[in-house]
């Protein structure tokens, strides 16, 4: 017999957000429910929080909601109590620069601090080109700063290094990495996004990833991973997704998740345009005897 969920963590693109970029009312219904219910939602994603926290403002989630982001980097409640921190060392975050300017991608590192400077990169144009809807919508916190070295002058660690291109560069970006002496200073995690010809190759401290800080936070709270639900839809889920005793896969996600999900036998939710999250909330409240469509 399935044990009743008591913790749920939900990824943002491609899975708690549709296509048209705003989270339906659908959706922020099943989540306060959820919530209400006892049901700890946790929101899991590989943006950081001042880019993750806004799409959420309107759901009426209680300020103490665990916002996991940064791939794992950072949890934080929704009203900034940090919970967890690691950063990439100062020394590794440097060395990473040359390597990754191989590779054609473009580099973004990412700081623990508000305001410009929260996100440092070497070129405005060439990042640019590749992600213009990213660029703009967080432009505000970007410093431009050449060469990127030049970054960790002042001695100050990332929590978190990005570098985008096309899913072959940042495939073999990945396995180089993987067979280099950073190897063991580093995690990668990969996000693809084959319509696009577009993949993102996050570079972490290492040992963080979606899945080591649910684990962190589930034994803080005393859940056991039976008890968990994780939904998701793409590469940088399947450590939360492995970890969760009731993974969720949404039917949009990469094909090689998709395939995982099928190999392992995990559920497939509907479309993140067909609500998928919601009426995968809707069935758990359902399956606890808790009525949905309450207007919490």
């Amino acid at each position: 017999m399935t044990p009743p969920v008591r913790l749920v963590a939900i990824d943002i693109d491609g899975t708690l957000l549709p296509s048209s970029g705003t989270i339906s009312d659908r959706t922020h219904r099943a989540l306060r429910e959820a919530q209400a219910a006892g049901i700890e939602v946790v929101i899991a994603t590989g943006r950081r929080q001042a880019y993750a926290a806004p799409l959420l403002v309107s759901s009426g989630l209680s300020p103490e909601t665990v916002f996991i982001t940064s791939n794992g980097a950072v949890t934080r409640t929704m009203a900034g109590e940090r919970i967890d921190r690691f950063t990439l060392p100062v020394e590794t975050a440097r060395a990473l620069c040359p390597i990754l300017r191989r590779f054609g991608g473009t580099t973004v590192f990412t700081f623990d601090r508000e305001g410009p400077g929260e996100l440092v990169i070497e070129s405005f144009e060439q990042l640019h080109a590749r992600i213009a809807l990213w660029v703009e919508a967080n432009r505000p916190w970007i410093e431009e700063v050449h060469p990127l070295e030049r970054a960790f002058d002042a001695g100050k660690a990332p929590v978190q290094g990005m570098v985008c291109g096309t899913p072959t560069e940042m495939m073999q970006a990945e396995l180089w990495l993987s067979a280099s002496e950073l190897s063991a200073k580093i995690e990668t995690h990969r996000t693809e996004y084959i319509h696009r010809d577009l993949s993102i190759l996050d570079i972490l401290p290492p040992g963080c990833s979606k899945g080591v800080a649910l684990d962190r936070l589930a034994r803080r709270l005393g859940i056991e991973p039976a008890s968990v639900m994780a939904i998701g839809d793409n590469l940088n889920d399947f450590e939360m997704l492995r970890y969760a005793g009731q993974p969720v896969v949404m039917t949009n996600a990469a094909p090689e998740l998709l395939e995982a999900a099928r190999q392992h036998g995990w559920r497939i939710a509907p479309t993140n345009d067909e609500d998928g999250v919601a009426q995968t909330l809707e069935s758990v409240l359902t399956s606890a005897n808790v009525p949905s469509g309450r207007g919490i």
